[in-house]
């Protein structure tokens, strides 16, 4: 692959032994929205099985700077999306006994493995796939959808132009973050809800009537506005710098190493930057899950408590580093699983992309 002086393209070799200068948003090879859900679940598999003990540590390292109301539940996630699970025998009551502070990640590492057993960094592996999958195809197809819309509609006002400007990717990151976890939102409660009250899945009728009488049907995305808050900054920002790398190196098909270089570094700067926002979040959750979800007698509503009124408190009980819990662990479990995600998709699309650039040349010949 070398870059074409002419045009700034790439110029890619295919299957028939042909060079050519292409550009993968090119609306006659653009990859089909079923080639961009292959493309993405390889990496959702990944990053599942991979990140989800580093995100275990993250959430109990920002779990332990707040006062349990009945210390019934604890939340993690895989890196893709969050799960609230209930303590088994008292929990995180027993844990605290056994002295499980955790001073840093190391520290949390060592003594999730010794007093829960290190299978338990993996425990909720197998329903968190089941969420992961349609969550990541829902959010990765919906960003190169609106990414080419907007493109196209910037490129046809702007005739003269011939790159996508710095607020495409932004605006489609943060566009594909809110409708992804908007459809994921309510399968995620239940799915909780499920687990909380021992159901099976010919049970998801009952489980939905239990959270309706409770919440009201809004009351499946309990926990939206702060997953919004949180997610749509950090899409936003990744994809944005991610695309900016690409122009910078006039990179048309990125390489793998370029893949893993640019999610990494993408990934790591947005999660520093939404930290606070992944801390409220956690509160907010683990309040849901001790007063709604594994309570005795669930409450009917909780008290609206604002995003800034929880920073604050946060800053006045544990101050800057308090808003920054779990900054480190967090940011080392997102760099890698950005860099895991973009490089397989990117990987896919290559694939799917020369796919189709040869079944092109073999309908008409040349390009």
């Amino acid at each position: 692959m070398i870059l074409c002086d002419c045009c700034g393209l790439q110029v890619v070799e295919f299957t028939r032994g042909h060079e050519y200068a292409v550009d993968m948003d090119d609306k006659r090879f653009r990859i089909k929205p079923y080639q961009q859900m292959l493309s993405s679940c390889t990496g959702a598999l990944l990053t599942s099985i991979l990140m989800t003990p580093l995100d275990v540590v993250k959430t109990r390292l920002q779990t332990q700077q707040k006062r349990m109301a009945s210390n019934r539940c604890y939340m993690y996630c895989n890196g893709l999306m969050d799960h609230l699970c209930p303590c088994p025998n008292g929990g995180l009551k027993s844990l605290k006994t056994q002295s499980t502070h955790y001073t840093g990640m190391i520290d949390a590492f060592y003594k999730i493995s010794r007093h829960e057993g290190a299978r338990s960094l993996w425990s909720g592996l197998s329903p968190t796939l089941v969420l992961a999958l349609p969550a990541t195809i829902c959010y990765f197809v919906s960003y190169e959808a609106t990414r080419l819309y907007m493109k196209d509609f910037y490129l046809k006002l702007n005739p003269e132009q011939t790159e996508q400007p710095f607020s495409v990717p932004l605006l489609a990151g943060m566009a594909a973050r809110v409708f992804s976890v908007s459809v994921v939102s309510p399968l995620e409660l239940i799915r909780t809800k499920m687990q909380s009250q021992r159901l099976n899945y010919y049970d998801v009728g009952k489980a939905l009537k239990a959270m309706i009488e409770v919440e009201g049907v809004f009351g499946l995305w309990r926990g939206l506005g702060p997953t919004v808050l949180r997610d749509v900054p950090f899409s936003g920002v990744y994809w944005a710098i991610y695309e900016s790398l690409k122009a910078q190196n006039d990179v048309t098909v990125p390489t793998c190493w370029f893949s893993l270089f640019g999610g990494a570094t993408s990934g790591s700067i947005a999660a520093f930057l939404t930290a606070p926002f992944d801390v409220v979040k956690t509160h907010k959750q683990i309040e849901f899950g001790e007063k709604v979800l594994y309570a005795d007698q669930p409450v009917k509503s909780l008290p609206k408590v604002g995003t800034i009124a929880i920073l604050r408190k946060i800053l006045h009980e544990n101050g800057v580093r308090g808003i920054f819990a779990g900054v480190i662990p967090r940011v080392v479990k997102v760099a890698p699983a950005c860099a895991i995600m973009i490089t397989s998709f990117e990987y896919g699309k290559a694939f799917f992309f020369r796919h189709n650039v040869d079944e092109y040349i073999e309908k008409n010949g040349n390009l």
